[in-house]
């Protein structure tokens, strides 16, 4: 089989619909209420469990640089021993669903019990998907495990790169370590010079983590920005303002942000706030 690594993403969420529906479609078939949902239940059982089993193996092929990364392994080690599991149960599911197909020509009976059988296999099949997405989840969104590394291409890894940077430098301000957060703000800017939203975080850092408000007004002044780009504008007009403020200039906090008032009326409440905000 060729490698189906890249497509692990989507796999593996077809087989959890189909897994899970097909589980609520047989016990609901089980009353008689619905007997479309007998047939309804048996295809989207048997579908979702060559899905899983095409899961398991995607994420077999996408587990290599997802290991590699430092810290990782157990965390990929325990997502595919859940799959697997889940896996395995559904396999069980799918064979008392062919059986009971089978059965169903030479005995009513016996085809409902590997129904039945199906049914309360498939709650343990459910538990063990949710067990399993509950680690993938922890994979990706703890150990950003395939963010940025999936298709291996060059701009997602930067990507991956920057908002790692962004993340931690947030991070560091916001529990008030300011030297750290300048320098990983100020290596943000190094990296991704030519990225205009980096540039402004800069300049912001100039100000909130430097106090070098002067600085930040100087980068201001130089910084290029489309009179046509209402967000950028609305953002360098707030940043300068707050920067004024910090220099000691109200008033030129104030003009600015009546400029920015007359540009933008709609945007007058906001602004009026800001401006009854200085002192």
């Amino acid at each position: 089989m060729p490698n189906i690594g890249a497509y692990h993403p989507i796999i593996v969420h077809f087989a959890i619909a189909l897994l899970i529906v097909g589980v609520i479609f047989r016990w609901v078939s089980l009353t008689g209420r619905a007997p479309f949902t007998a047939p309804a239940a048996a295809t989207l059982l048997i579908l979702g469990t060559v899905a899983a089993y095409l899961a398991v193996h995607s994420g077999t092929d996408a587990h290599g640089p997802v290991e590699r990364i430092p810290g990782v392994r157990q965390a990929v080690m325990d997502h595919e021993e859940a799959g697997k599991w889940a896996r395995n149960v559904f396999l069980v599911v799918a064979l008392l669903e062919i059986a009971a197909l089978f059965a169903k020509k030479r005995s009513v009976q016996i085809a409902r019990v590997a129904l039945w059988g199906s049914a309360v296999v498939g709650i343990f099949g459910v538990a063990a998907i949710l067990k399993t997405a509950d680690r993938g989840g922890d994979l990706v969104y703890a150990y950003a495990g395939g963010i940025g590394i999936r298709s291996g291409d060059t701009a997602d890894v930067n990507r991956l790169y920057l908002a790692g940077l962004y993340q931690a430098a947030q991070q560091a301000r916001a529990v008030h370590d300011s030297v750290r957060a300048a320098a990983l703000f100020a290596a943000l800017e190094r990296e991704f010079p030519t990225d205009t939203n980096v540039r402004l975080l800069a300049i912001e850092s100039l100000l909130r983590d430097r106090n070098d408000a002067r600085a930040a007004l100087t980068a201001l002044g130089r910084f290029p920005a489309s009179p046509d780009d209402r967000r950028l504008q609305l953002r360098l007009g707030f940043l300068k303002a707050d920067a004024y403020v910090a220099v000691g200039k109200p008033d030129s906090a104030r003009a600015v942000l009546g400029q920015l008032g007359t540009a933008y009326p709609d945007m007058q409440q906001r602004i009026k706030d800001r401006i009854a905000q200085i002192k």
